[in-house]
């Protein structure tokens, strides 16, 4: 099934967004009669074509329960499920498949690790550490895992272009932290962490990194093994696959030692009234029936990714978000929020005396998609003293004439509220 989905999603070498454009259908969309220009990548992708042909033919060709059944129709759908695995595996540099355990997104991967991984190695006293510009599903199951042990969170600090406080960091690490949790990407600035240090740093003293990559895989090259992390986590919809499905890359020497999260399905081995044994890695930790299509669209999806070129998107992104960002810093009135040297294709704003709320209606009248709120990241729109920010986020199929749609919905905006 793995050589169907690349014959469907392998794209020639080079890269051109307006062309990968017509791989997704719903860029065709008109909405309140202007062209769609979806600039929401950040809270989900567009699907393309490749993607959503890759779960029509599981529900009409081999619709199935997979690892149970030995007809044919199971053996079809196990055999696809697992060749996404390894394409996970591959695409973020893992040493085996076995690491790959299917979630269903990055919330559901951290919780994994709070709950299987942290809790039971905590006592009063421990420490966690996390970072001030961390999505809620990197600080809420921190707090319900110190809650259940008596540890406690500690938060590096982030500055006022949005960069994390590297020299704040090392004076946290000390003899109680028990884990670092991180995220790769902010998803309300953009802002890329110091990664590689953040992890080695940690490793100097002995305390396991998780990375929460969910702003990270489809923007830029990920290679745990290079990171180093102990942990990994990233959810399919965040890079043009299905919704409902993700992956946490684990150390075998971790998810070996760590108790199964949930019970049942797929997660034993065998089962009595006294006693069950556990299934093998990754199955482990896959209690139920999986989403079996989710897995093989998220497949499909990072062999489309890797298509295109992980490196050649990077690079037209952050040359689109420079555009962007001379584009909206001209506009009068407008500020931006996030302005790290490294970072990722997004632009949070606000604009003065209109509601983010506002902006973001008003765009849409025009046609254009962007977020508008607090992102999940309540905590960072406190530090910069908003309820909310306007946010345009950028992906593989956006370009220019996207950004000047967006610059002139702005001056629209603004002269309605003059």
């Amino acid at each position: 099934m793995k050589m169907e989905r690349e014959v469907l999603c392998m794209l020639p070498n080079g890269f051109d967004a307006a062309r990968h454009r017509a791989d997704f259908p719903v860029l065709r969309e008109r909405v309140n009669g202007h062209p769609l220009v979806y600039l929401d990548n950040a809270a989900t992708t567009q699907k393309p074509q490749c993607v959503i042909d890759t779960l029509v033919a599981y529900y009409a060709g081999y619709n199935a329960n997979v690892h149970r059944g030995v007809h044919t129709l199971s053996q079809r759908a196990t055999d696809a499920y697992e060749a996404a695995r390894a394409t996970v595996a591959q695409f973020l540099h893992a040493p085996s498949p076995a690491g790959i355990i299917y979630t269903r997104g990055t919330t559901d991967a951290i919780n994994l690790v709070a709950q299987s991984f942290a809790r039971p190695r905590l006592v009063p006293g421990d420490e966690i550490v996390i970072s001030a510009m961390e999505h809620h599903s990197n600080i809420v199951p921190w707090q319900l895992v110190c809650a259940q042990t008596g540890a406690a969170l500690r938060v590096v600090p982030i500055d006022d272009a949005g960069e994390f406080q590297f020299d704040a960091y090392e004076t946290m690490l000390g003899p109680r932290t028990k884990l670092v949790a991180v995220t790769h990407v902010s998803n309300a600035l953009g802002s890329v962490t110091p990664i590689e240090r953040i992890v080695a740093r940690a490793h100097a003293a002995n305390v396991p990194v998780l990375v929460d990559g969910a702003q990270a895989v489809s923007h830029l090259p990920v290679d745990v093994g290079a990171l180093d992390c102990d942990f990994y986590a990233f959810s399919g919809h965040k890079i043009f696959g299905p919704t409902g499905i993700g992956a946490l890359y684990g150390k075998t020497e971790h998810l070996e030692a760590m108790p199964p999260y949930q019970g049942g399905g797929d997660m034993i081995r065998s089962v009595t009234f006294e006693k069950t044994e556990y299934n093998d890695l990754p199955y482990k930790f896959e209690a139920g029936t999986p989403n079996i299509a989710g897995a093989i669209g998220m497949g499909a999806a990072i062999d489309y990714v890797a298509g295109c070129g992980i490196h050649a998107i990077s690079v037209h992104e952050r040359e689109l978000l420079a555009y962007a960002t001379e584009q909206v810093s001209a506009i009068p009135g407008l500020r931006i929020i996030g302005t790290a040297k490294d970072k990722a294709g997004i632009v949070s704003f606000t604009l003065h005396g209109v509601h983010a709320h506002d902006v973001g209606t008003i765009l849409d009248n025009e046609g254009v998609a962007i977020r508008a709120g607090h992102h999940c990241a309540m905590p960072v729109m406190e530090q910069f003293g908003v309820a909310g920010t306007a946010r345009a986020s950028f992906a593989l199929y956006n370009t220019r004439g996207d950004v000047d749609a967006l610059v002139a919905g702005i001056d629209h905006v603004q002269r309605m509220f003059r």
